[in-house]
């Protein structure tokens, strides 16, 4: 790596403009090997500093057990050849959450959804999405100017009120939901790579703006119900869950709070974390920072002048061939994980740090 793109990978860097290189596959190809992390460190270069656009057969005899333990144990004291990032990461267990067990895996009824309060779960097929109901309330969008790492698209702080509860994905959406639906027929058949570090409960990742659309239409078709993706404004309220600190749990990023470049997890700058594996915030939702960047609503404006102040989606008066992201990801510096940070691309990026979400209207 050149000295830049190496300065670029420890201060998370990016700029949408420069991942236009992803092979022959055009954008929607997956990076790997080499030329993903020269890809993605040059998307992480360059900011501009007014703005940031951008993983034996069973021995029967007593003999054979012993030969295969000194076999692994030879292998596991060999020091690691040089090369990509080890897949593997340090030993280190954490709990990943399931579903909780009253969740119910069926279409909400009239009466079921009118008496849901703030905290409660429901899923409403077998693969569908935890949801979690958010309160209604106000909030500061934004963040101050003395905050550190603060943008002048994170001004002017302003008020937001959101009238009505909602329900938000209580975990990201996983590579086991996003493979149900391609198997339903829906998300257009598309097989995003997970880049050899597993399917199941970690989030679905190589997955455009498109594509996120795309599994809000199927989900919403299968149940009935109004699935969507969530507006910049109730993301950040989301993830504040009733702080104006830097971060949902304080003004330092810690330790082992999320999975970023230099957030002290087990998987930090290598790749994503099984959902649910670091501690919820006060809403009870998981990974509203760090892990992937989240897809939201919102068309790119490059401040808060004339923002919707009700918690709508923001798309009148911009260029929506730019899309808003919150939230972070394993990549990138915890500057770009701060409640109020922002970013944006081209709704067709497809990129091993981007997944998304999903938010529900309720009945009042």
């Amino acid at each position: 790596m050149i000295l830049g793109e190496v300065v670029g990978a420890f201060f998370g860097r990016e700029r949408p403009e420069d991942v236009a290189d992803c092979g022959a596959d055009g954008i929607h190809g997956s990076r790997v090997g080499l030329s993903r992390d020269v890809s993605a460190a040059k998307h992480r270069a360059g900011e501009d500093v007014g703005r940031r656009r951008r993983t034996v057969p069973v021995l029967t005899s007593l003999v054979g057990r012993c030969v295969l333990g000194v076999a692994i144990t030879v292998c596991l004291t060999m020091p690691a050849a040089p090369g990509p990032v080890v897949q593997t990461p340090p030993a280190q267990v954490t709990p990943i959450l399931t579903p909780a067990a009253s969740t119910q895996a069926a279409p909400l009824s009239p009466m079921q959804e009118k008496a849901l309060k703030p905290k409660d779960t429901f899923k409403e097929c077998a693969n569908c999405p935890e949801m979690m109901v958010v309160p209604a309330g106000s909030f500061t969008m934004g963040s101050p100017t003395s905050e550190p790492g603060h943008s002048a698209e994170e001004s002017p702080q302003h008020t937001v009120t959101i009238a009505r509860q909602f329900a938000v994905g209580r975990f990201e959406v996983t590579f086991d939901e996003w493979d149900a639906c391609a198997a339903d027929g829906g998300c257009n058949g598309y097989k995003p790579s997970d880049e050899g570090w597993g399917r199941g409960r970690r989030p679905v990742i190589n997955v455009s703006w498109d594509d996120a659309k795309a599994y809000v239409a199927w989900l919403s078709k299968k149940t009935g119900k109004s699935y969507r993706l969530l507006s910049g404004a109730e993301y950040e309220y989301a993830t504040r869950a009733g702080t104006q600190t830097a971060y949902p749990w304080g003004n330092a990023v810690g330790t082992n709070n999320a999975n970023c470049h230099a957030c002290g997890s087990q998987w930090d700058a290598r790749q994503t974390a099984p959902v649910g594996s670091f501690a919820a915030n006060g809403f009870g939702l998981y990974d509203m920072v760090g892990n992937v960047r989240e897809w939201t609503e919102d068309c790119y404006h490059d401040t808060y002048s004339g923002a919707p102040v009700d918690g709508s989606a923001w798309i009148d008066g911009a260029n929506c061939s730019s899309r808003v992201v919150r939230g972070g990801s394993w990549l990138i510096a915890p500057a770009f994980l701060r409640s109020a940070a922002r970013y944006w691309f081209s709704p067709d990026y497809r990129l091993n740090y981007l997944g998304f979400r999903v938010a529900r209207t309720l009945a009042p």
